[in-house]
């Protein structure tokens, strides 16, 4: 399934912009450089970039735009950004995130990284990991770095990456620089609402940014859409559906009321979905049975609001099924990228007041422009 050029051509700039977790700002600049061209209205607040449109409070979606990489701490010392941008010394498993990190300490040899001044972006320095290892002592990720030996405590480091683009499917370090690159492409197909773009989300902050904003100006919503990459064991397994919905992570439940309009919006669109809940709960079934320690159900953005806010911001999620999840070769495949993209637009028409009160007609519509493409 062909995707838009014009999207592609966005992601492959983007993917090239560092965000490192707790050094994101010179990433905002490249949004809001990239959302204005749009036409949208762009706030920032701390730990938050809002871009809005002419019905701001028709739908809300959020995508975190942190990935991960490392940070200075010390004389030629590197740490993983996010435990130290969490102020997590602890490794303690309870999340998705956690526990890919422990097992993927290996999988970082002889990548290539760069340095950057977390505020302009402006070029440290290259090197590359040479060495990583777990603290026993600090219980975090603790990296030998060649060629930055220069660097000052603070300094954010980040991996070199490209997209990749080929045998159907897109591959780099996607979580979560895929999904806010199609909330920004959705302001080019005339999205009237608001998105946000949030920080530190790898580190458990993001959360805190966005429900002060709806502390400030929202007032309560049952209309937020928060969208990331989900992981999978393998290609393969990740090709099994095309888009992913939640009733629930290990936080709280979701709205069950948007997550079934998402739900039914996929079916006439003629999407395969999952439950990644139901999913992981299945697993965990036969785990048990084998003795084994359950997997986490997961710790998202939205769990995470839904919980600290009491009744304040209640939503859903949609996600990208991929592979080799927090890696430089995280894989989704172009069907599943293409899917979202028109699920978006879907809910987006769907929540707009001035659109046809018919459903099937606008998604017909919407799938009928995208063939001809």
């Amino acid at each position: 399934m062909a995707l838009p050029d014009s999207f592609l051509s966005l992601l492959s700039a983007l993917i090239r912009s560092p965000s490192v977790v707790g050094a994101e700002h010179s990433f905002f600049r490249s949004l809001q450089r990239e959302l204005e061209e749009r036409g949208a209205h762009v706030t920032w607040y701390e730990g938050l970039l809002v871009a809005q449109g002419k019905q701001p409070d028709s739908l809300y979606f959020s995508a975190h735009i942190d990935r991960h990489g490392l940070i200075c701490t010390g004389p030629n010392e590197f740490q993983y950004a996010a435990f130290v941008a969490g102020a997590r010394s602890d490794l303690l498993g309870n999340s998705v995130s956690e526990q890919l990190m422990m097992k993927i300490v290996d999988r970082f040899q002889e990548e290539a990284v760069f340095a950057y001044e977390p505020w302009s972006g402006a070029y440290r320095g290259q090197g590359k990991i040479t060495g990583t290892r777990i603290c026993p002592y600090r219980n975090n990720l603790i990296f030998d770095l060649e060629g930055l030996e220069h660097l000052v405590a603070g300094t954010p480091v980040a991996f070199l990456d490209k997209l990749k683009n080929e045998n159907g499917a897109l591959s780099g370090q996607l979580d979560n620089v895929l999904t806010a690159s199609a909330l920004v492409y959705l302001f080019e197909r005339g999205f009237q609402g608001t998105a946000f773009f949030t920080a530190q989300e790898e580190a458990g902050k993001s959360w805190r940014y966005l429900l002060e904003w709806f502390r400030r100006f929202g007032g309560k919503t049952n209309q937020l859409i928060v969208v990331d990459t989900s992981p999978y064991p393998d290609f393969a397994a990740a090709k099994e559906q095309d888009l992913v919905l939640r009733n629930r992570d290990a936080n709280a439940p979701f709205n069950p009321e948007l997550t079934q309009k998402l739900e039914s919006i996929c079916e006439n669109l003629g999407y395969r979905t999952q439950y990644k809940d139901s999913y992981v709960e299945a697993l965990n079934a036969a785990r048990k049975e084998n003795g084994e320690a359950p997997l986490s159900l997961g710790s998202t953005e939205m769990g995470r609001i839904i919980a600290a806010s009491k009744g304040l911001v209640v939503g859903t999620t949609l996600q990208i099924p991929t592979s080799d999840y927090h890696t430089m070769s995280e894989t989704a495949a172009h069907s599943s990228v293409a899917a979202f993209i028109k699920v978006l637009e879907a809910i987006s028409l769907d929540q707009d007041r001035e659109a046809s009160p018919d459903l099937s007609t606008r998604l017909s519509c919407i799938s009928s422009s995208q063939e001809k493409k």
